[in-house]
């Protein structure tokens, strides 16, 4: 998985490529929450455009994400998720978790609410 992140509007978009499938995966985007964690950009978005897939770690990653940015009083939404992995948060019942968006731009918009 390659990771790219950028700040729109005041708040963190994460641009995961590839496979989401644990390994180094889990610490870099574990180390890239805590880095924005520390710098007080607590609002954060998961672009899902470009992941083709995720196992059962890469879901642990975004539940770890997820929980992290809670514990610090913070929100982290999913964007663009595409049908593949709207299946895995669908029978992991993880739809009920997750905030999803179908842009980035609507994910933005909603930590306006």
């Amino acid at each position: 998985m390659k990771l790219s992140d950028r700040i729109q509007d005041d708040v963190v978009i994460l641009e995961p490529k590839g496979k989401i499938m644990g390994g180094p995966d889990a610490s870099l985007l574990h180390d890239k929450l805590y880095e924005y964690i520390e710098k007080n950009q607590k609002r954060v978005v998961i672009d899902l455009a470009q992941v083709d897939w995720m196992n059962s770690t890469g879901l642990g990653i975004l539940i770890s994400g997820y929980t992290t940015l809670r514990n610090n009083q913070g929100e982290l939404k999913l964007a663009n998720v595409t049908d593949k992995i709207q299946s895995l948060l669908t029978i992991t019942k993880l739809v009920t978790v997750f905030e999803t968006h179908d842009s980035v731009e609507d994910a933005i918009k909603s930590f306006e609410r």
